[in-house]
């Protein structure tokens, strides 16, 4: 579905209004949802749908996934959380695991950003330059 350039900035708008302090605020986001769709200004769902999709976004950008192929231990984990809070701010949601067929090395992806310094990915490009 198209969006209209007035319903994406309606929906610019409506999500500036939810941040506080460059932070997504859940509640700011629910009240601002359930105030568009009781007012039900003209074009209100292409507003609200792309609205949606800034907010899925705004997730994405702000959820970490540090995966390696042991269990890191606390002093790790505490360098790779000062790392990623350096590079993209504080409230960042780090969630961490473990993948057995990275051999080695760390895997992590903040939103579609993606850093793979595992051994799984040397190899791959070892073998890609054969």
């Amino acid at each position: 579905m198209k969006i209209p350039k007035q319903a994406r900035r309606d929906a610019k708008h409506l999500f500036g209004v939810t941040l506080i302090n460059g932070t997504m605020d859940e509640g700011r986001v629910r009240q601002s949802m359930e105030l568009l769709l009781a007012q039900k200004p003209r074009g209100y769902l292409a507003v609200a749908s792309h609205f949606q999709r800034l907010v899925k976004l705004e997730i994405e950008r702000r959820t970490a996934l540090v995966q390696s192929a042991t269990v890191l231990g606390s002093e790790l984990k505490t360098g790779v959380l000062a790392q990623l809070s350096q590079r993209y701010g504080s409230g960042l949601n780090v969630t961490f695991g473990t993948d057995a067929t990275l051999l080695g090395g760390l895997r992590v992806q903040v939103g579609s950003d993606v850093y793979d310094g595992s051994v799984k990915a040397r190899l791959a490009a070892l073998k890609n330059s054969f």
